[in-house]
């Protein structure tokens, strides 16, 4: 099967890289020319235009936000080339009302939406191993598992509305946060009292908190390595504004949403916009009088 790929960022990559190892035809496009080599070295072509990549019969799309993806996909060129019958994947965090609009002006064309958003970093991504949480037409998501489980380690079916993916993956980019803002807060108070960040993490990583998150990003933030960035922190802000309008929208307070929104803001102030979103253990930092140090 034809598959084409919308998006070549450090998601991107390696989910199309695996995609084409598995034997698929895969065509990539990115918005800015030149990321896609190691993608091509592995079978894939790169397209020099957004057309050739829509035409396909499956479209895969990680591009980096709500209007990343509308220009991309739901501008009218766009929608004029893409191939009634074909299904579009969209791999990203975008906001329930964004899918819930893609759904509608891909039906009108006749193009089925599934929204497949994916827990993971990237070297998860690389292994072949990430969580998908995929909604929409449960016909469209049969003929794309296959493609899904190339890409993850298990593929959740969340239901046929496509914007509730959207849901469980910024409340759970959400909880991640506010782990992140925790461990920033417990780490900044052993340094401040002359203890050991990296031996604080190993013993929680040991004993209380062992996983993903508190493992991979606790030892991040122990060390203050927050480069290369694995999700740049402008993108953790994006997420925890989204949980902040779904709960508004839903009548439901989330005061800790609004201190992570602060932090997110005092990083970014402070000229961390291409950091790993785990930096905003700095801004604690800073108010601890630590900063530098």
């Amino acid at each position: 099967m034809d598959i084409g790929f919308l998006g070549m960022g450090t998601m991107g990559r390696p989910m199309a890289r695996n995609l084409a190892r598995a034997d698929y035809d895969v065509t990539v496009w990115n918005r800015s020319p030149g990321k896609a080599a190691s993608v091509v070295d592995y079978g894939a072509s790169e397209a020099s235009d957004l057309a050739e990549v829509l035409h396909k019969s499956v479209v895969f799309s990680s591009l980096a936000d709500d209007h990343a993806f509308a220009d991309s996909v739901l501008s009218a060129p766009s929608l004029q080339v893409a191939k009634p019958g074909s299904v579009h994947v969209n791999l990203a965090t975008v906001s329930p009302g964004m899918s819930a609009e893609a759904e509608s002006r891909l039906s009108d064309k006749g193009i089925f939406y599934v929204a497949a958003p994916v827990f993971g970093r990237a070297e998860v991504a690389e292994a072949g191993n990430l969580t998908v949480l995929a909604a929409g037409d449960p016909g469209a998501v049969d003929g794309v598992t296959p493609m899904l489980d190339v890409i993850g380690r298990r593929t959740w079916r969340i239901g046929d509305d496509p914007k509730q993916a959207n849901v469980v993956k910024i409340l759970g980019n959400y909880l991640i946060a506010n782990a992140i803002q925790a461990m920033a807060e417990a780490t900044t108070v052993a340094e401040k009292v002359g203890g050991s960040p990296e031996l604080l993490m190993e013993i929680m990583n040991d004993s209380l908190f062992p996983g993903g998150v508190y493992e991979g990003y606790g030892a991040m933030i122990a060390q203050r390595r927050y480069e290369p960035a694995g999700f740049r922190l402008p993108l953790g802000l994006k997420d925890v504004r989204l949980a902040l309008s779904q709960a508004h929208d839903a009548n439901v307070g989330l005061p800790f949403g609004s201190v992570l929104e602060d932090l997110f803001l005092d990083a970014l102030a402070h000229g961390q916009a291409d950091q790993d979103w785990s930096a905003i253990t700095e801004a604690t930092r800073r108010r601890a009088g630590l900063a530098g140090e």
